[in-house]
């Protein structure tokens, strides 16, 4: 028989109660996910189901964590603790912020929530000397515009270049170079003892980025821009990137010429690259 609860003059049906959720499997986690977060946003904040489903929802989702933990394994068993333990501060954010009427999976949500927890995290504490937050923020803007200058011109970048992208003086730009020797680091020649008590590099061990889960905070950001296009704009990205049509057949379903289709689809594609380089 199903029992139902009445919270603020809204009847709900009972939740189901999961001995060990931190046990769930994925599968079964996105659908009770989905069951727990519409409840969650009826139940009165402070009553015992309240407490239940946003507790529930935490040790259920805490594999996702543990994924984007993964990415920074290289930080050693001491640290990943503590990595773990952060990233649950976002995943908790996630849980409190998710808006159901978003049509974006939970998982997509979470993920830069938590990815964004730990960086912050790393950015406060992993210091070896004492830097003012000013300068560890800007060492962070400088390696993303040495980047993004390494790419476009295929050389590392001069100071002058890099003032000019980042809007400050040269003064500022040499001043972030020498408090980034401050961040902690270690060589990559480094020995590293292993279980069959030989030894190796430190290098060996380092993992390489997950380039799908950057994808998950590239798809975040970009879903807005795409929401921003007028109707026409998003059709033909839709046909060009989702249906995979070629211009050819996107000017076929259009009635425009093939050339006309190019301009319009490389007038888009700027405007979101544009879009997304602003909002990093």
């Amino acid at each position: 028989m199903t029992t139902v609860t009445e919270t603020s003059d809204v009847r709900i049906a009972e939740l189901p109660e999961i001995a060990d959720p931190s046990r769930v499997s994925p599968k079964d986690a996105r659908e009770l996910t989905r069951l727990f977060l519409d409840r969650l946003a009826v139940l009165e904040e402070g009553t015992p189901e309240h407490q239940y489903a946003r507790n529930t929802l935490i040790e259920m989702n805490v594999s996702l964590v543990q994924f984007a933990a993964a990415r920074f394994r290289n930080r050693g068993p001491d640290e990943m603790e503590d990595i773990v333990q952060v990233g649950t501060i976002g995943l908790i954010k996630a849980i409190d912020r998710f808006d159901l009427t978003r049509e974006v999976e939970f998982t997509s949500f979470a993920i830069p929530y938590i990815v964004g927890e730990i960086k912050r995290f790393f950015r406060d504490t992993s210091w070896s000397v004492h830097v003012p937050r000013r300068l560890q923020e800007a060492r962070i803007e400088l390696a993303k515009a040495t980047e993004e200058l390494r790419s476009r011109l295929g050389r590392t970048p001069t100071v002058k270049e890099l003032s000019q992208l980042m809007s400050l003086t040269e003064e500022e730009v040499n001043e972030a170079r020498i408090a980034s020797n401050g961040y902690a680091s270690s060589s990559l020649d480094a020995a590293i003892s292993t279980s069959d008590d030989g030894e190796t590099a430190l290098a060996d061990f380092i993992g390489a980025d997950d380039a799908a889960l950057e994808l998950v905070e590239d798809f975040n950001a970009l879903a807005p821009l795409i929401a921003g296009l007028d109707e026409r704009e998003r059709r033909i990205i839709h046909m060009r990137f989702v249906e995979e049509l070629t211009q050819a057949q996107i000017g076929e379903h259009l009635g425009v010429s093939q050339m006309h289709v190019s301009r319009l689809l490389s007038r888009t594609i700027a405007r979101l690259r544009q879009g997304m380089l602003t909002t990093q």
